[in-house]
């Protein structure tokens, strides 16, 4: 507040901050205590081989869901938690979806889902695939970090999303 501005800190999303701790090793009671909190904690342990570091995910816990309302002159405007989309979604998506993420969380041991309050965020250490539940257009919009100018893209299934505001990561 005293280096950015009342602004800044105003501006700033609150609804969805995630605390990252890392340190040598993690006691059994911080992992219980993380696990009792309703916040976005991760708890990651470091180990240090020569001049490699590795970084291993101990326990990662997301808060509750929250309602989030945006304030536009005057009016509030609700949108569309991914919660509720996928409850309106028909069979057909819902399968789709389930069939999405079964092959997303088999690509690894470390790969974990966390339902934030628009999307689904497929992770690692970092997120590999970001999920939006698109119900008006009975689709799955998918977000990865791919460079779109690495890779040939194809009308009507890829896109460049580098200038496009979405929510989620990814940028094809």
């Amino acid at each position: 507040l005293e280096n950015k501005g009342k602004e800044v800190a105003e501006a700033i999303e609150w609804a969805n901050a995630r605390l990252i701790c890392i340190a040598g090793d993690f006691t059994r009671y911080d992992t219980y205590a993380v696990e009792q909190m309703n916040r976005n904690i991760e708890l990651i342990r470091y180990k240090k081989f020569d001049d490699l570091v590795l970084l291993e995910l101990v326990n990662a816990t997301s808060g509750w869901e929250m309602e989030q309302t945006i304030e536009k002159s005057d009016k509030k405007q609700k949108y569309t938690t991914i919660s509720e989309a996928f409850e309106k979604a028909d069979t057909k998506l819902k399968d789709l979806f389930e069939s999405l993420k079964s092959y997303l969380l088999a690509l690894g041991d470390d790969v974990q889902m966390k339902e934030l309050l628009y999307y689904y965020a497929f992770k690692a250490l970092r997120n590999i695939a970001t999920v939006e539940v698109k119900v008006q257009k009975n689709c799955l919009v998918v977000y990865v970090n791919v460079n779109p100018d690495e890779v040939q893209l194809e009308k009507g299934f890829t896109r460049d999303v580098r200038n496009v505001g979405h929510w989620g990561t990814g940028i094809l």
